[in-house]
C-alpha cells in the first residue's frame, strides 16, 4: 500500500522535467486485449478480444486461463480486489460468475432468482461476499456467495433528491464507494449511512488507492481525498491520448491503448 501511495504522490507533485521523462516502460502485454485488471499482489488479469481471461504473475508469467468469458454474454466488469477470488459481472443477464485464484469456476449467481431484476453494478464486500446495486429498488444490497441477500440499505430515492446510478462499487477501509459519472461519488459506511458525497463528474477508471480516489478525466489523471477539498488533476496528454483504460497498482501505472497493455514505473531520481 505504501508504494501505491508513493506513486500517487509522485503523479501529483508536478515534476519539473517533461512528462514523458517521468515514466519508464517496464513491459507490455498482448495485441488483442479488450480489458484488464490488477489485484493487490500485482497479478494481471487480461481479457482478450477472443473471449479468454488470462491471469499473469507480477513477473508476467502465465498462471491460469478461463475460456468461458462469453458464456453469459458481454462482460460488464471484472473485480479482482480480493486476490483469492475473481468476480465477473454480466449486467444484461444479472449474472455473477465467481472464480477462484486459479480461475476455476466456484459458483454462478443469478441475481434475478433473488428478486434483483435490475442489477446495475457489483463489487466484492469485506466479508467475502458481494455488493450489488439493485436499480429497480434503489438499494445497495450485500449478498453471500450463493446470492442470498444478507443486508440492504434504505431506498436511495428517499435518501437522496437525485439518487445515484453507480457503475462502480468499491469496498475499502470499512467504507463503500459508489461512483456515478453523472452524479458523482457517494461514500457510505457498512450500515448505509452517507459519509461523503461530492460531484466528481465525468470520471472513468475510478479506483481507491490508499486514502485517495483516483480516476481519469479526459487526458488527465484525477485525484480526490474524501472528506477534504483536495481535488487535483494532472494533465498527461502524451500518455493518455487514445487510451481505453488506466489503473494505478502498487508502484506501477498500467495503460491499455490500442489493445496492448503497457506497464510503467515512475522515475524518482530526477
Amino acid at each position: 500500500m505504501k508504494t501505491a501511495v508513493l506513486l500517487v504522490m509522485l503523479l501529483f507533485t508536478g515534476f519539473a522535467y517533461a512528462q514523458q521523462d517521468r515514466f519508464a516502460l517496464k513491459g507490455k502485454f498482448g495485441q488483442d486485449i479488450s480489458d484488464f485488471a490488477v489485484d493487490n499482489l500485482g497479478n494481471i488479469f487480461l481479457v482478450n478480444t477472443n473471449g479468454q481471461l488470462k491471469k499473469l504473475s507480477p513477473a508476467g508469467d502465465s498462471v491460469a486461463v478461463y475460456n468461458e468469458i462469453r458464456k453469459f454474454g458481454k462482460l460488464s466488469s471484472i473485480d479482482v480486489s480480493n486476490p483469492l477470488k475473481v468476480l465477473l459481472f454480466y449486467k444484461d443477464f444479472g449474472t455473477i460468475v465467481v472464480l477462484d485464484r486459479f480461475l476455476n469456476r466456484r459458483n454462478t449467481i443469478d441475481a434475478r432468482r433473488n428478486n434483483i431484476l435490475q442489477a446495475k453494478a457489483i463489487g466484492q464486500s469485506y466479508d467475502n461476499g458481494v455488493w450489488i446495486y439493485d436499480e429497480l429498488e434503489g438499494k445497495l444490497k450485500r449478498m453471500d456467495d450463493n446470492g442470498n441477500v444478507i443486508s440492504e440499505t434504505a431506498d436511495f430515492r428517499v435518501l437522496f433528491d437525485s439518487p445515484p446510478s453507480p457503475i462502480i462499487i468499491t469496498d475499502a477501509d470499512r467504507l463503500v464507494y459508489l461512483y456515478d459519472p453523472e452524479k458523482g461519488l457517494f461514500v457510505l459506511d457498512y450500515f448505509g449511512t452517507v459519509r461523503n458525497k461530492v460531484a466528481l463528474l465525468g470520471w472513468t477508471d475510478v479506483q481507491v488507492s490508499g486514502n485517495r480516489v483516483l480516476g481519469r478525466k479526459g487526458n488527465s489523471l484525477a485525484s480526490y481525498v474524501p472528506g477534504t477539498l483536495d481535488i487535483r488533476e494532472e494533465p498527461l496528454p502524451s500518455m493518455l491520448e487514445g487510451v481505453t483504460k488506466v489503473q494505478v497498482s502498487r508502484d506501477l501505472f498500467y495503460i491499455l491503448k490500442g489493445n496492448v497493455l503497457y506497464v510503467y514505473t515512475i522515475k524518482t531520481n530526477q
